[in-house]
Parts: C-alpha cells; structure tokens; sequence
C-alpha cells in the first residue's frame, strides 16, 4: 500500500483532563476509594484521532474550541508535532475543556466535565469553507460547534466520517451527525442490537459503518461498487500487555480512515484500524500518538478480519 500525501479536517473536541486510575469505578454510594494513579495530559476524542493521524503521515487541520487559560496553553504544547496544524474557535467564557476521568481496570470510565465551553459566535479565525478546501475529508465529531462542518462537508463534496461514540440509535443529539456520514463508528456499549444499528446507518446512506466492541474487536459492514453491503468481523490485535485503553476508539478511527485514504481494501482497511487500535492500548498518550505505518504494519499480521 503506497504512502500518498492526504489531507484531513479533523472537527471536535481537545481537553486537558485529569485521569485517575481505580480499580473499579465507585458504586452510588457516598465513601472513599484509593486511587492507583493519576496523571494530567491531553484529552479529546478529535485530538486523540488528529494525534493517531499524524502520526501515520496524514496531514491534518484540527479544528477545535480554545479558551485563553492555562489550559489551553497545555492543550496546545501537546498537539504540536509535525502533520498537525491546530485551529481553534475562540470559547466564550475563555475557559477550555476540562475533565476529570476515572478509568477502572477493566477499561470503563466515568467522566466528569469540569468545563465544556460553546463556541464564540463568528469567532472562527478561519472560514469552514477554506478548511475544507483540498480536504480528502471531514472527520465530525459530536460538538456542537462541529455542527455547520456537516453540510458545509457534503456541499464541498468531501466525504464525511462520524464517530458517534455511545450512540444507541435513538438519541436525538446523534441523528444529524449519522444522517451526514459516509463512514459512521459506533461503539457497542449501549447497543442491544448491533446488526440492526449497522443496517439504519446504511437506510440513511453510509457506504462504510462499524460497531467497535473492545477487546472483541469490530463488526462492520460496507457497500460495494455493485451496491451489495458485505459484512466482517474484525478481531483485536493482541499487543504483550494493555498499558490503558484511552483513546483506542480514536486510534481505531484514524487507522481506518488512513488506510482508505491510501487506498486500501475494505478488510485491509479494518484490519489496520484494529492494528491502529492496538498500538493505542500498548501505550501511554491519548490515541496512538506512536502508530507510525511501520508498527501498525507490524500488528496487522495479528488481525483476523472474516466475512460474515
């Protein structure tokens, strides 16, 4: 698969958060509990994907909501690196996304959003149309500032990519992202039906959609040229030892859109995204700020992708 120079516009949120680690997350109760560690970093589920991308080479904008405090300065130390450029909408109230994580042992997280700030009206300091421009697509994640990227996307004609998270089908928030997409991701966590959740998301028009389940892996679907919907599943890649799991949904995302980019066949391309995955888990750092080609390209021969 030859590397070839992409261009993508990454929309949503960056946070300085506050992770700590437990080793289950705390029952409704009032009482104390130890925590295992902590530590303070970067956080944000379109930082975590823009990191992962450029990592793999892609060049990508971020756009973002930025306040004028500390923590923006932070936001913006971590996110420089080469591929990435950052540019950020003014927050009303000038304060950044915060939160405070706590991630149990196996993997669950309960986070509390200590700030989550709107965007500054007409306080873009560049047009959506001018990030779009060139762009090999538009990775919109759930923000409401990201809202106007959407049709602005499908009226460029460039193709846009939803990762709705903990969408469960019927949540009003959601319906406008999933309504937009060419390629949805979707996590399993609240899906009883992970087979007819993919099936809606191919009625309103996706060609590409997949439910992560963790460490069991993906399901996934995609239309062909001949307009039949072909379904895999996608096994995890096993990595020696999972370091955390933050960010491996993002990793995941990054992958996929990374190797479809370059041009990759369906299963080759879920295979990547769970080999992205891994390196995630394998790592410190929100997303897989260490996925170059050469290691997901390592991790890949551990990953079965079988047709349904």
């Amino acid at each position: 698969m030859p590397e070839v120079p992409h261009r993508v516009l990454v929309t949503g949120p960056a946070s300085w958060n506050l992770t700590v680690r437990v080793a289950t997350l705390p029952e409704p109760r009032p009482h104390t509990v130890s925590a295992d560690g902590w530590a303070d970093g970067l956080g944000g589920t379109s930082a975590g994907k823009a990191v992962t991308l450029a990592a793999l080479g892609v060049d990508v904008t971020l756009r973002t909501v930025l306040g004028e405090d500390d923590a923006a300065g932070r936001i913006r130390a971590a996110l420089e690196r080469p591929h990435l450029e950052v540019v950020a909408v003014p927050a009303a109230g000038r304060a950044s996304e915060r939160h405070v994580n706590l991630v149990a042992d196996d993997g669950s997280r309960l986070s509390v959003y200590l700030t989550l700030p709107d965007a500054v009206p007409s306080g873009a300091a560049r047009p959506v149309a001018e990030l779009l421009r060139g762009a090999d697509a538009a990775v919109v994640d759930l923000a409401e500032h990201s809202r106007p990227v959407l049709d602005a996307a499908r009226a460029a004609g460039v193709p846009v990519w939803c990762d709705v998270h903990d969408d469960d089908g019927t949540g009003p928030y959601a319906r406008a992202f999933t309504a937009a997409a060419d390629v949805i991701l979707a996590s399993h966590v609240r899906l009883a039906d992970p087979v007819a959740y993919l099936r809606a998301r191919l009625a309103e028009g996706a060609r590409l959609a997949v439910v992560t389940r963790g460490a069991a892996g993906a399901l996934a679907v995609a239309v062909g040229d001949d307009g039949v919907p072909r379904w895999y599943d996608v096994g995890a890649a096993a990595v020696h030892a999972a370091v955390q799991a933050e960010g491996a949904g993002d990793a995941f995302a990054a992958g996929l859109l990374w190797a479809t980019l370059a041009g990759a066949p369906v299963p080759e391309a879920l295979a990547l995204a769970s080999a992205t995955g891994a390196v995630a888990v394998a790592g410190p750092g929100l997303g897989a700020p260490d996925a170059t080609p050469r290691t997901v390209r390592r991790l890949v021969e551990r990953v079965v992708v079988t047709p349904r």
